[in-house]
């Protein structure tokens, strides 16, 4: 599944963007935290009135998501780290958080595909850089 440099770079990082598809077909795109569930081996998004979002109806009737993570940690040079996340998602009601409280709603993504780009290869020149594509 994930590599520790993986997991690693996830627990450093509090944002990501979760890309769903709308009805018509359209990406919606939103900005949102998250967490990673080592008991379901997931990526947990919850947030505030979660059930009532857009984002949520969209994957409750479509069942498909993309969630990235990247940043840049260096200007001079440039270097980028990205981790984008393929999968079927769920939109959960009656969720437990991993504390065992009843949290409400969450959107869980399964991964299949996994591609990272310089999470962990901190040595060679950025424009050197090779993604890792893996289905999982």
């Amino acid at each position: 599944m994930f590599s520790e440099a993986e997991l690693d770079y996830l627990a450093t990082q509090g944002l990501g963007r979760l890309a769903t598809a709308q009805p018509d077909g359209t990406l919606q795109v939103s900005p949102v935290g998250y967490a990673y569930n080592t008991e379901t081996r997931t990526i947990d998004i919850r947030g505030y009135e979660l059930a009532k979002s857009k984002k949520f109806r969209n994957v409750a009737a479509n069942g498909q998501a993309a969630f990235v993570v990247d940043d840049m940690p260096s200007q001079d040079p440039p270097r980028v780290r990205c981790l984008e996340i393929r999968g079927r998602a769920e939109a959960l009601t009656g969720a437990l958080t991993p504390d065992g409280h009843l949290d409400g709603a969450v959107i869980r993504i399964h991964p299949t595909r996994i591609i990272s780009l310089g999470v962990d290869d901190p040595d060679h020149d950025p424009l050197d850089l090779v993604p890792h594509n893996r289905n999982v």
